[in-house]
């Protein structure tokens, strides 16, 4: 959907609002003079085929307003009438006329969009063609790459010259009187002197570009580049005027101005003061003049002021027939000729390396097919290994540690270690402070006996302690008869112990973010993973739905060249608005706008999008105000643009 499809639809609808009206006005004027107003039981034939074309022409008709062209030239055919087949204008009835004017309107309007569409589509690819000669004449590289690139075209197109040269030459020097030396000379002398005479060519065209200038070949390959960009420039500046001319004086009914089109200037409605059926007539002959070639020099067929439907049917039915395809066809050979260059071209040269070197690769590949299989298969193997061990198992277990699964819990220790430790230093102590009472003699009772065993939990080792302290006055004694070696088996376990109870604190600490370790367990998996497949996503993606991250910028250029477009504008000095050259490059970015954030836009502001679109293109109110509305553009979308 397009600014086409909306004047379309905005010229439809007036047309419908003149025929209602003129109903209205016959009917009103029937019922003054006392007239008895009654539809016919039988419409004629005419009148039938008037209004099935009407409906078929209509915009409301189909979800598509833009009909296809032979659908709309056999529509148009129904319509105009040969000369022999003239009906007498006074035996016309009114309501005839009247539908005659209103499908010739809308076919009118058909053929408008028909040829904004295909300016459009002729105008906007070039500025391809205008970034890549841009390009090409930016870097002494490119201006290299491209002389290599065209090398054989200029070959070929010399060799061409070079051989109707000669033989130009070859025939010329044959004259009448001698025909009969001629007979008898062979075809070796023949092709001697053809070789001959293509020599001294070569040698004339040699020394006529020494005597020109001395140009190598990068001079001249710039040299055609820069051509090649003035006449791209050109077309592209004559398409965007056409463009701009048929938008703002085409079809331009009086009414409301929510009823008219958006980029129509409301001067031309002043100064033609028409009725609706003579601007439909100056609207045929605008689309013939932009469509004709400049060197057609036929005058017009009929005076818009006394123009027939018929005569504008007949018009828009040369216009699709001749006309448009003509134009169409000789901006295709222009674009051919000066445009971008084509894949061949460009490619050709890397195509050559590829075709020539294709054997030693087929060679390489056939003598490394083992090594090439397993190479695969070991690529695939460590995808399934890397996908098993880093996103599968750290999943499983972070499921686990969610759902505080026994199996899935961190720990450095095992869970009875320090109990079993604990009650060993209990039994040890307690044993050894019984066997070694402070006074001789001296029985624990079960009290004692409790009471030591929570000193011990609590680490108090008093009993072991003081025995040790005994036992180091003689060391070495009581080393070997005493229990200096016991005392100190204990302190170890103590030590043992005391470390047991420290691990068991990081072991606790560690079991208290568990899930945040899992987290950090499952990430590198899962972040190389979606790196991984966005890589392959974009490389073999296509040209199938671009990202969205793509698309945006798109959005965010195109704003730019309207911004351009507006501020480094030329101003027509009486009316203070763009030329029309630069409201065909606005329409044309526009176009390309609507469509690029059609695909970023949320429905809820497409509507409010559009009404400043409108506005933008709503030249009339001047450059200013154009500005503006690029500006609320950019601040009111930006959270979906940028």
């Amino acid at each position: 959907m397009s600014f086409i499809d909306d004047d379309l639809r905005r010229v439809d609808a007036a047309l419908d609002k003149f025929q209602l009206k003129e109903a209205e006005e016959r009917i009103s004027a029937a019922t003054t003079e006392g007239e008895r107003v009654a539809a016919p039981l039988v419409e004629d034939a005419r009148t039938a085929e008037l209004k099935a074309v009407v409906r078929a022409l209509s915009t409301t008709s189909s979800s598509r307003p833009l009909l296809r062209r032979t659908r709309l030239r056999s529509l148009l055919r129904q319509l105009g009438r040969k000369e022999g087949e003239q009906v007498v204008a006074e035996t016309i009835s009114p309501d005839i006329s009247n539908l005659e004017w209103i499908a010739t309107g809308k076919a009118t309007a058909q053929v408008y969009g028909l040829i904004l569409n295909s300016l459009l589509d002729r105008t906007i690819p070039l500025s391809e063609s205008i970034w890549y000669w841009d390009d090409i004449l930016g870097s002494y590289g490119n201006i290299l790459l491209y002389t290599i690139q065209t090398s054989p075209i200029r070959f070929w197109a010399q060799a061409k010259e070079v051989y109707a040269d000669a033989r130009q030459k070859f025939w010329q020097g044959h004259d009448l009187t001698a025909s009969a030396r001629q007979a008898t000379r062979t075809v070796t002398e023949g092709w001697r002197e053809f070789y001959g005479l293509v020599q001294n060519s070569i040698r004339e065209r040699s020394l006529a570009q020494a005597q020109t200038k001395i140009l190598s070949p990068f001079s001249i390959a710039r040299m055609q580049a820069r051509r090649n960009l003035e006449r791209i420039q050109h077309l592209r500046r004559s398409s965007a005027g056409s463009i701009g001319r048929i938008v703002r004086e085409c079809l331009v009914f009086g009414g409301p101005p929510e009823d008219r089109k958006h980029g129509a200037l409301i001067q031309v409605l002043e100064a033609e003061e028409d009725d609706w059926q003579t601007t439909i007539a100056r609207a045929a002959c605008l689309l013939d003049s932009v469509t004709r070639s400049h060197d057609d020099i036929e005058e017009f067929s009929f005076d818009p002021q006394t123009a027939s439907s018929t005569e504008v049917a007949n018009l828009l039915v040369k216009i699709l027939d001749e006309r448009l395809p003509a134009q169409e066809k000789e901006a295709e050979d222009l674009r051919l000729k000066y445009g971008k260059p084509s894949r061949l071209v460009r490619y050709w040269i890397p195509a050559v390396g590829l075709l020539l070197s294709g054997s030693t690769l087929l060679r390489i590949l056939v003598n490394r097919k083992a090594e090439i299989a397993q190479w695969f298969r070991d690529l695939g193997q460590t995808t399934i290994d890397f996908w098993t061990n880093w996103v599968i198992e750290p999943t499983k277990k972070l499921i686990g540690t969610i759902r505080h699964d026994e199996q899935s819990e961190i720990a450095i220790q095992s869970r009875d270690s320090l109990r079993a430790d604990r009650e060993s230093l209990e039994r040890m102590v307690v044993d050894f402070a019984i066997q070694h009472p402070d006074e001789k003699g001296a029985n624990f009772t079960e009290a004692e006996i409790a009471e030591l065993r929570a000193k011990v939990k609590e680490g108090d080792l008093t009993p072991v302690l003081r025995a040790y302290e005994r036992e180091m006055q003689s060391p070495i004694k009581n080393a070997i008869m005493g229990d200096l070696v016991r005392t100190l088996l204990i302190q170890v376990q103590k030590t043992k112990v005391d470390v047991e109870v420290a691990i068991g604190g990081i072991d606790s600490l560690l079991k208290s973010q568990e899930l945040l370790f899992g987290f950090v367990g499952i990430a590198p998996g899962v972040l190389i993973s979606y790196f991984l497949f966005q890589w392959l996503r974009n490389v073999f993606g296509g040209r199938k739905g671009l990202r969205q991250g793509m698309k945006k910028g798109e959005t965010i250029r195109l704003i730019r060249n309207i911004d351009r477009t507006l501020t480094s504008s030329d101003l027509d000095i009486d009316q203070g608005i763009i030329s029309e050259e630069n409201h065909g490059f606005l329409l044309c970015e526009t176009h390309l706008l609507r469509q690029r954030a059609a695909q970023v836009l949320p429905r809820s502001v497409w509507r409010e999008f559009l009404e400043d679109l409108d506005d933008l293109l709503d030249v009339k109110q001047g450059v200013n105000r154009q500005i503006q509305v690029v500006r609320r553009i950019e601040w009111a979308y930006a959270k979906w643009l940028t």
